[in-house]
């Protein structure tokens, strides 16, 4: 068994493009309503995941899903 070095020299390694770039999470500030937020807390702790992560799988789910809103507005005709 060889053993590891204690320094690397990292300096002639080439860069290449993070393949999961478009993976990676964008943050954005959202006011949400505090019975929401208190939703998703709640079900967070169940599960044992950060909310924000929860709230971003069941967005994730809504685009896989193709899910659109059906939005009445009282008074309006439908």
């Amino acid at each position: 068994m060889t053993a590891m070095k204690a320094e690397y020299d990292l300096s002639k390694m080439k860069s290449r493009k993070n393949p999961y770039a478009a993976k990676l999470k964008k943050p954005v500030s959202m006011r949400l309503s505090e019975d929401v937020v208190d939703y998703f807390k709640a079900m967070a702790n169940e599960a044992g995941v950060p909310y924000q992560s929860l709230i971003n799988l069941y967005l994730r789910d809504c685009v896989m899903q193709h899910r659109k809103v059906q939005i009445a507005w009282p008074g309006s005709k439908s």
